[in-house]
């Protein structure tokens, strides 16, 4: 996809626009958000409205993209390794910073935690994730599905069909039967 078609897409659950480089924070939420999700882009020097190539100071390239790495190093964890990539269009600088799904989640911002500083994509927004959406990228971590993990705080006891049956008539409305 070329840059023009990339431009004319809206910003999503993969795909970030800013205009300059976003605050530490705004900027370290976004790459976790991606982390913990499909992965993703951001391109800085494109303006929102009207959508166009705003551009970032060829002298500040090689500064901006080490300010990135940097505070995705420094905020991020664990470790997220960033692809970036410098586009030029018209005599304007863009900086692409390619994100990909990581591996090890749920990647979190280090100075808040993880039940405070993990994020997730919610269309084109970072959002907190909560404690539900902590343990499922946990879950993803250690390749388990939900309905396969154990509980450690049943009893064999509490383990019975007719306990099953409660429980799946509860979550489903539907009665179970052979």
């Amino acid at each position: 996809m070329n840059l023009e078609e990339i431009l004319n897409q809206p910003e999503g659950r993969r795909l970030e626009f800013k205009e300059a480089l976003p605050e530490n924070s705004d900027l370290s939420k976004t790459i976790v958000a991606f982390a913990n999700d499909a992965g993703g882009d951001l391109f800085i020097g494109v303006a929102d409205n009207p959508r166009e190539v705003a551009g970032v100071d060829e002298g500040k390239l090689m500064e901006m993209e080490e300010k990135i790495s940097h505070i995705i190093f420094d905020r991020c964890y664990p470790a997220i390794l960033p692809e970036v990539k410098f586009i030029s269009q018209d005599d304007k600088h863009l900086i692409q910073v390619t994100i990909f799904r990581g591996s090890t989640p749920p990647y979190y911002l280090k100075d808040k935690g993880k039940l405070e500083g993990t994020y997730i994509r919610v269309g084109s927004t970072n959002r907190l994730a909560d404690e539900a959406i902590i343990a499922e990228l946990e879950r993803k971590k250690r390749n388990v599905s939900f309905d396969s993990e154990i509980v450690p705080d049943k009893t064999t006891k509490e383990l019975t069909i007719e306990s099953f049956k409660t429980t799946f008539l509860e979550k489903t409305g539907e009665e179970l039967n052979e």
